[in-house]
């Protein structure tokens, strides 16, 4: 599609836009495909079907790097929702569900469909929400093993822990590759998985002198590492 080309919003995000955020004509809207590629369009039609719009622009975002994942032990109730939410609006970029020794909760069989959808579902919102050019990946409910198998091949693995001797802000980060981040559960992270962890090349790290709960430990680490990478500097003028 060039500028000048029209395409046409409609089905459910179309109905959405129109009828929920009701936008109108006249107004500007960025569409993406989540993988990178935007068409930045002017309204020019709107009924409760969807949207016409007519592109002014497209340009392509590059993937961000360094890649940040963050594993996330599954909470209770909807603090799986709020995790996911915050860390996507952040711009954590992969999101992977663990089934943690201390957990509580249990994704089995229908459950596990359905606690997962509503992870994409919410991931899928909040990347709307905050005009992500990519959206993040959520991945299937990952055993230990699997946790430390992604660790391994990580350019920087790490596992919050209260009791650790070194703070997150003040570990070396690389400019490429995956920074996966481990955030345990209500009952912290297990001697022994810090120990399957630590064989997997992860480091203990800690996020300061208060003990956060599950579903806001990562997006705070997520802000912590962000903070000090090139996808938060501007660039110069």
């Amino acid at each position: 599609m060039r500028g000048g080309d029209q395409v046409s919003l409609d089905g459910a995000e179309g109905h959405h836009a129109a009828v929920v955020r009701r936008v109108g004509v006249g107004e500007r809207v960025d569409l993406t495909d989540g993988a990178g590629h935007v068409a930045r369009c002017i309204v020019i039609a709107a009924d409760r079907r969807g949207l016409t719009c007519e592109i002014q622009d497209r340009f392509d975002v590059p993937a961000p790097q360094p890649r940040l994942v963050a594993v996330q032990a599954v909470p209770k109730g909807e603090r799986g929702e709020i995790a996911v939410e915050t860390m996507t609006e952040v711009g954590v970029d992969e999101i992977v569900p663990w089934s943690a020794a201390r957990c509580v909760v249990r994704w089995k069989a229908e459950r596990a469909t359905k606690a997962l959808g509503r992870w994409r579902s919410t991931a899928r919102e909040a990347a709307k929400q905050s005009r992500r050019a990519w959206l993040p990946q959520v991945g299937e409910l990952a055993s230990t093993r699997q946790v430390a198998d992604r660790l391994r091949e990580a350019a920087l693995a790490v596992v919050l822990h209260e009791e650790a001797s070194v703070g997150l802000g003040a570990i070396d980060l690389p400019d490429t590759g995956d920074v996966v981040v481990v955030i345990g559960p209500e009952g912290g992270v297990a001697p022994d998985e810090l120990d399957t962890f630590a064989a997997a090349g992860a480091v203990a790290a800690r996020l300061g002198p208060t003990v956060l709960r599950t579903s806001t430990a990562g997006t705070v680490a997520a802000g912590i590492l962000l903070s000090r990478t090139r996808r938060w500097t501007p660039p110069l003028p």
